[in-house]
């Protein structure tokens, strides 16, 4: 696996440039670096959901082992050519994600982010998860990278949600409904 940093600066982009896995030096705004950092964000905004007390240990197992996931795809990204997902990573979302759903009652309205600070940094992490599928499709427009990986962050968005919607429920706590009638006012 390459050595690992004992020093953290280097000055190499002090010009505005990083390299990439493959040793190859692009603009700090290119797409390929911009796909793999936002990747970085939503890792650290399920960091945060992580860090909030009273998580279930079936949501708390799952978004361990999305963290992990995540940063397999971070390197993919920062690797041009490098495939670590695979078809059965996003399978494994939509069993967590059907287990869970399975239990919480019908949608029958929109809901606002809230309810809690755990649920409330779930809708955080889903929504940062939305923006980093579209900075990899917007990769994926520009370059070749592995399809899974878009399909895979499209369902942790879902299962997202729907940690959120669990999340807001616990210790009776309810989730925050959108009422239409207060902007007709």
């Amino acid at each position: 696996m390459g050595y690992r940093l004992s020093k953290i600066y280097t000055r190499k982009g002090d010009k505005g440039t990083t390299g990439l896995g493959n040793n190859t030096r692009v603009a700090k705004d290119h797409i390929r670096v911009e796909a793999y950092g936002t990747v970085d964000e939503l890792n650290s905004a399920i960091g945060l959901i992580l860090a909030t007390n009273n998580i279930p240990q079936k949501i708390q197992e799952t978004l361990i082992k999305v963290q992990h996931e995540l940063f397999n795809l971070g390197g993919e990204l920062c690797i041009p050519g490098m495939t670590m997902l695979e078809e059965q990573h996003t399978k494994n979302l939509e069993t967590i994600l059907d287990e869970l759903n399975a239990e919480l009652p019908p949608l029958e309205d929109f809901i606002l982010p809230g309810g809690n600070i755990a649920a409330a940094h779930c809708h955080l992490a889903r929504t940062i998860c939305r923006r980093t599928e579209r900075r990899v499709v917007s990769l994926m427009l520009e370059e070749e990278i592995n399809q899974h990986g878009i399909s895979y962050l499209n369902r942790l968005s879902d299962l997202l949600f729907v940690m959120a919607r669990v999340l807001a429920r616990q210790n009776g706590g309810q989730e925050v409904i959108w009422q239409h009638e207060i902007n007709a006012k």
